[in-house]
């Protein structure tokens, strides 16, 4: 006879698969550049939180949520970096995708889109080849469209050097 204390018998029956939960902040925007785009998100996604701080350079192989503050840079060519409202980034970024929720100063460079949201402010230069801004959105820099691939032309501005501009 079975009872429920027991584990069951007959080791035929799978244990169901659970997801795993991603490790994004409950404030994280679903509208998901990728989603329209059809690519694949990244699963994997690490999370600085309200309460951090993060000075130097951060570097790795998956994308980054940031609700907290980063100054230094952030390059995750291949990733995406999104920085949620209550984010604070005084880095130059290099991505493959860029989503700016709250607060950037500093460069950003993207392989594929900068996307800066209603809520979102970005103060220096774009080098991507696709920008989104949207209504409500602060911007103040420059823009340099440029498709996936090609090489900068000289004497151009890269995130590791910025281009010194007078007022």
């Amino acid at each position: 006879m079975w009872k429920p204390n027991q584990p069951a018998a007959t080791p035929s029956t799978p244990e169901p698969v659970r997801p795993t939960p991603p490790a994004a902040s409950p404030a994280f925007d679903t509208r998901s550049a990728s989603a329209s785009t059809g690519a694949i998100p990244n699963s994997e996604q690490a999370t600085i939180g309200k309460s951090l701080v993060v000075k130097g350079e951060v570097t790795g192989s998956e994308s980054l949520y940031v609700d907290g503050k980063v100054e230094g840079s952030i390059n995750l060519p291949g990733n995406r970096v999104t920085i949620g409202r209550n984010g604070q980034v005084a880095a130059n970024i290099n991505a493959r995708e860029i989503v700016v929720l709250g607060k950037v100063r500093g460069n950003c460079q993207a392989s594929d889109r900068v996307d800066i949201r209603s809520e979102g402010s970005l103060t220096g230069d774009v080098i991507a080849a696709r920008i989104s801004i949207e209504d409500g959105a602060f911007f103040k820099g420059g823009i340099d469209i440029r498709k996936p691939g090609a090489e900068p032309k000289p004497g151009a501005a890269t995130t590791a050097e910025p281009e010194k501009k007078e007022s």
